[in-house]
């Protein structure tokens, strides 16, 4: 009795942990997009008798526009897009087979008087189908990030993020992506369609996103998992 007490209390164990294990949201390791620690600049002690100094040069003419590794740059939010999607499918098929009873030396097959072989066979089938999708998207602001890699070709490596609190909710845009120092305009800034690879993230949390969430029976009914 006690070694089917033990057998049982391990199977429940086993499917208790399976059960969790199942339910379990796997761990997704987002991107950090904390600005990259910069380089403590070491300067050595000036000497007298020379004009020129190492490390204390003057920049008579400098280019103001992000180039390195620690820049920033804005960035304009200037995103639209609007899709459209209409189909419709209609199909129609019809079938009819007739069979006559046949006839040996002269005579029918019957049987009480009643042909045997002799009927007719016909089918129809008719389908009209029709769907429609339409979305659209619209983001605007500005958004200041860093250079966070210079790639070999001079292309810049962005990133940045920018949190806003508002009452008992936070909101938060987060951006990264690859840009040209061509497309970088007079005011250090660039459009966020002339970002390559970008990832725009817009959300919140707080206490309204998690009211305006929908509950876990709820998601489970929406979801493909309901059959219903």
């Amino acid at each position: 009795m006690t070694n089917r007490l033990r057998q049982a209390g391990a199977a429940i164990t086993i499917f208790v942990t399976l059960s969790l294990g199942a339910c379990s949201t796997p761990i997704v390791l987002e991107e950090s997009y904390l600005p990259p620690t910069p380089i403590q600049q070491f300067y050595e002690r000036p000497s007298s008798g020379a004009i020129y100094q190492s490390g204390a040069e003057v920049r008579l003419f400098e280019d103001l526009k992000a180039g390195r590794v620690g820049d920033i740059l804005t960035v304009h939010l200037v995103e639209q897009t609007a899709a459209s999607k209409n189909a419709n499918t209609k199909t129609s098929k019809s079938t009819e087979a007739t069979m006559t009873n046949p006839t040996i030396f002269g005579r029918p097959i019957t049987r009480g008087g009643i042909p045997l072989f002799d009927g007719s066979l016909s089918g129809e089938h008719d389908f009209d189908g029709s769907g429609e999708s339409s979305q659209s998207n619209s983001l605007q602001g500005d958004i200041t990030v860093t250079v966070v890699e210079r790639l070999q070709n001079g292309n810049l490596r962005i990133r940045g993020e920018k949190w806003v609190t508002l009452n008992q909710g936070k909101e938060f845009i987060q951006l990264s992506g690859i840009i040209r120092p061509y497309d970088i305009g007079p005011g250090n800034s660039v459009l966020s369609s002339k970002v390559a690879n970008a990832r725009i993230t817009y959300s919140s949390k707080g206490v309204l996103a998690a009211a305006n969430r929908m509950g876990f029976i709820s998601r489970f009914f929406q979801s493909i998992l309901h059959p219903f």
